[in-house]
């Protein structure tokens, strides 16, 4: 059995819980981490970077700017994953571990 590569939540709040600037950061980190995706460079052509990497995506959740960084990408490229969450602890901000529900909807089991 495999597991799934977990995902970060790097939160646009400092530790000290103030709103991190500039307010476009979760995009600016997002587009500079765009061409790490399935298939890296292969896919090629004038489009085939457009949009975010399904590694790295930038969200807002619960009213709160985030990017959500998948652990996949350390795989892909430990430079670009060093970078990402060397971003986050350099500039302070809350990066929380996702939780992961069960496929099926079903409630988590208790040990």
């Amino acid at each position: 059995m495999t597991t799934k590569p977990r995902e970060f939540f790097i939160q646009g709040l400092t530790k000290e819980g103030r709103t991190f600037r500039p307010s476009d950061w979760a995009e600016r980190l997002a587009g500079a981490m765009s061409c790490f995706r399935p298939g890296g460079a292969k896919a090629g052509g004038i489009g085939a970077f457009i949009g975010y990497s399904p590694y790295c995506v930038p969200r807002v959740i619960n009213g709160v700017k985030c990017v959500i960084v998948n652990e996949a990408l350390r795989g892909i490229e430990p430079m670009a994953w060093d970078f990402v969450m060397n971003f986050a602890r350099d500039n302070g901000l809350q990066v929380i571990e996702a939780c992961l529900l069960p496929e099926d909807g079903a409630p988590p089991k208790s040990p």
